[in-house]
């Protein structure tokens, strides 16, 4: 037995200064295998894409020592791993993105997204692409590449730790169960159904998201909450064709200008929704915002980071805001517009809405609001295209259609689970992490929570300036090398369910 062994039999978890000890070991063979992980295609929409990620993974996890299952579903499969340590502990459930977003290679500033390339920032915000050998370590390079950060590279620093514990021949401090998901960026949408039908498979007392980016002062993060999203198409119409502004100009209404005064019927200035009801339920308590609020930032701080010259009026912090549903419009289309101009009444205007819920707003109720919204303001619904009947007959048409995404969930601040993560991060890093309430974005954790009953808990690494889901996504390596060490610490800290 080795003298590291020895001490966790002893003390039953690693230290800091062996958790760091053991990362640096770990860290240049973890890093060659992230580039190799990153050379296979992951877009969840490709069938063979997703097979290649599959095999890898259940050839890794099998290698690890796991029970390794594949889910089939009427999608695409999902991959299932576990390992008893001893059945009278607790099951503590991983989930692990390993899908990526599409790429453009054209607008990448490296020859092949899949192809990680090593770069440093330099002190006006560009980069500058080093050789990697000649580099060493250094905490602040960066590797680009599609899914460096969301996901490969966090489901890596958990895999390596994985790798550490059965190196050196110590088991984790409890039953660990992973679930793999390669269509996360489409929405996960088989991933209910696969729980439903293998329950007992996931029975577990608590769930680690490894999925997600840091709070924006890149301090370890943990977030509790994601809001779900709810999606609406409005497409209104004009007249039956394209006509002549010139010959058809004060006659023939232009579908724009009814968009126009229908959007901004739905927000005051501030920013605060008018659609009838759609905060009711929300309420924040003054124990709720003291908690939330702890997080070190100001609003001055994200406005001058988004560069804004002022923010909406919902809620009196960032945190705050975080926790109220949320009205966008993520584009709209009409006519033509630069070289292409035309001096047209367009036939139409086609408005993308999101909304992002939180747990007290369920996607039915807020879409059913905005419906009967637009039906008060005398919009008669049509099923994709008006008929001339209708044509003749209502002067408001719009065709309507609705999609509900990921659901929101929450665990509660103050919780087992939060003691547990909180107590793994200070040791894994000795210090605290930043604890955030809710995130502004989505993760399909809805049917753990709400199907399973787990408590569930983001486990952030990656850093906030990341470019996630855009050309030149990147991961700081020094996040890399934290994020294992806080996978040991996780790894090795005993779970109460009290």
């Amino acid at each position: 037995m080795t003298g590291l062994t020895a001490s966790i039999a002893v003390y039953g978890q690693l230290n800091t200064e062996e958790i760091g000890s053991l990362t640096d070991r770990a860290l240049p063979t973890a890093l060659d295998e992230l580039t190799t992980f990153l050379t296979i295609p992951n877009d969840g929409n490709y069938s063979d894409q997703v097979e290649a990620n599959l095999a890898w993974c259940r050839e890794r996890f099998a290698g690890l020592d796991y029970k390794v299952t594949r889910i089939e579903t009427p999608g695409q499969p999902l991959l299932f791993a576990q390992r008893t340590v001893d059945p009278a502990l607790p099951t503590v459930l991983f989930y692990l993105q390993i899908d990526g977003q599409p790429v453009d290679t054209t607008a990448w500033d490296q020859p092949n997204p899949y192809r990680a390339v090593w770069k440093r920032k330099n002190a006006d915000g560009s980069y500058t692409t080093v050789d990697r050998e000649a580099s060493g370590f250094d905490p602040e390079l960066r590797l680009f590449a599609r899914s460096a950060s969301d996901s490969k590279g966090p489901a890596m620093t958990f895999i390596t730790a994985l790798d550490v514990l059965r190196r050196e021949g110590i088991s984790p401090a409890y039953n660990v169960k992973v679930i793999m998901d390669f269509q996360e960026e489409l929405g996960s949408d088989d991933l209910p159904g696969a729980l439903a039908a293998n329950r007992e498979l996931f029975t577990a007392d608590m769930l680690v998201i490894m999925d997600g980016t840091r709070h924006v002062s890149n301090e370890p993060t943990l977030t509790f909450g994601a809001r779900g999203i709810a999606t609406v198409t409005l497409r209104i119409f004009g007249p039956a064709y394209p006509l002549h502004s010139g010959q058809y100009g004060n006659f023939a209404p232009n579908p724009v200008f009814a968009a126009s005064r229908l959007l901004a019927a739905m927000k005051d200035e501030t920013g605060r929704v008018l659609i009838p009801g759609f905060y009711d339920g929300v309420e924040l308590s003054a124990s709720d915002k003291e908690e939330m609020n702890r997080v070190p930032e100001t609003r001055e701080e994200i406005r001058q980071m988004v560069g804004i010259a002022e923010q909406e009026a919902l809620g009196d912090t960032y945190q705050e805001a975080l926790q109220y549903p949320s009205l966008n419009v993520r584009g709209m289309q009409s006519g033509w517009t630069g070289k292409e101009v035309r001096t047209l009444i367009p036939e139409d205007v086609t408005i993308e809405i999101d909304m992002r819920l939180v747990p007290e707003t369920p996607g039915e109720r807020q879409v059913a609001l905005l419906r009967q919204f637009i039906e008060d303001r005398g919009y008669h619904f049509v099923d994709s295209l008006p008929t001339e009947a209708e044509r003749l007959r209502y002067p408001k048409l719009i065709d309507f259609t609705s999609s509900i995404g990921s659901v929101p969930f929450r665990t509660d601040l103050g919780t087992p689970i939060d003691r547990w993560l909180t107590a793994a991060v200070r040791r894994g890093l000795d210090k605290d992490p930043v604890r955030m309430r809710t995130t502004g974005g989505s993760q399909p954790m809805g049917p753990f929570v709400n199907l399973l009953g787990l408590p569930a808990v983001s486990l952030r690494i990656p850093n906030p300036d990341n470019s996630i889901h855009a050309p030149n996504e990147n991961i700081r390596l020094g996040n890399f090398r934290e994020g294992i060490m806080e996978c040991l610490a996780v790894l090795t800290q005993s779970v109460s369910r009290k």
